[in-house]
């Protein structure tokens, strides 16, 4: 059986950016062997859970909307984008869910925003500089984010080299994909990591959450790319690129929804195993 990977629909009165957006995500997820289950916002807490409890994964998509800077105690920036309360609501079900029954979580752009500010972590509510950020789907490649070598993420862009079955990146073990999306090989320049990302944010995390830690910057202007957890058993992870623009063709993009999935398998098989030793 796929594992069910619970996914809040991106908007609650944007539509056309929902239709837009989700399929993207839906497919990314079925590519890498899991069941994407889309959880509405129009529905009371009770029945949202209903449907919650029946997941084994939560990722949480892009949205065109800011988190309120209320829920971190910032003052509103003049270029902060109106709230979603109903997608909040669902996100923070579906968070509350996943960190008290373990579930894996995978946060992308709004969904690392919204992950940081309920782990009480704080937002940059609008990007300041020379790096485009906002660069938005049309454009492939907008920058290149670092990684942390010793991080999960690196880890799991080191296993799509075998997936893809390509040489490495010398002494990293990172794939080279050729000029698709994320468009651009991956580099190293003694131990740092480079991978090209697109972009289409105009915000990102500040102050990191509890239980959180950067895994990864843009090393033009610092601004943080990636976040994961820090509890090696519990699966935490989120970008602030859009890898499910360009799953179709790259193997990196692939290997972030595969990882959630493997997640969520392994976990049902850990608490399967449980169940047959009582």
């Amino acid at each position: 059986m796929r594992p069910r990977i619970a996914i809040p629909m991106p908007h609650s009165s944007d539509q056309k950016y929902g239709e837009r957006a989700l399929p993207q995500y839906e497919h990314a997820v079925e590519m890498a062997g899991g069941e994407p289950v889309r959880i509405p916002l129009d529905q009371a807490p009770a029945q949202v859970m209903k449907l919650i409890e029946r997941c084994d994964a939560v990722l949480l998509p892009g949205s065109n909307a800011d988190v309120d800077p209320s829920k971190y105690g910032a003052p509103r920036h003049p270029k902060t984008d109106a709230a979603d309360p109903r997608r909040d609501t669902v996100d923070e079900l579906l968070l509350q869910d996943a960190y008290n029954m373990r579930k894996p979580v995978l946060g992308i752009c709004y969904g690392l925003q919204i992950l940081n500010v309920y782990r009480s972590g704080t937002l940059r509510q609008h990007i300041e500089s020379a790096i485009n950020h906002e660069a938005g789907r049309t454009i492939p490649v907008a920058h290149t984010v670092e990684l942390d070598p010793q991080s999960k993420l690196a880890n799991i862009f080191a296993q799509a080299r075998s997936a893809a079955s390509e040489p490495a990146v010398e002494g990293h073990g990172l794939s080279r994909t050729g000029p698709t999306a994320e468009q651009s090989p991956a580099s190293a320049t003694g131990d740092r990591l480079l991978i090209p990302v697109n972009s289409s944010h105009h915000q990102s995390a500040d102050v990191v959450g509890d239980g959180l830690q950067v895994v990864a910057r843009c090393p033009d202007d610092g601004i943080i790319e990636a976040i994961e957890g820090t509890t090696p058993e519990h699966f935490v992870l989120a970008v602030q690129w859009h890898p499910e623009r360009s799953a179709e063709d790259d193997e990196r993009s692939r290997a972030v929804f595969r990882a959630l999935v493997e997640a969520a398998a392994s976990r049902n098989e850990k608490l399967a195993g449980e169940f047959e030793s009582v």
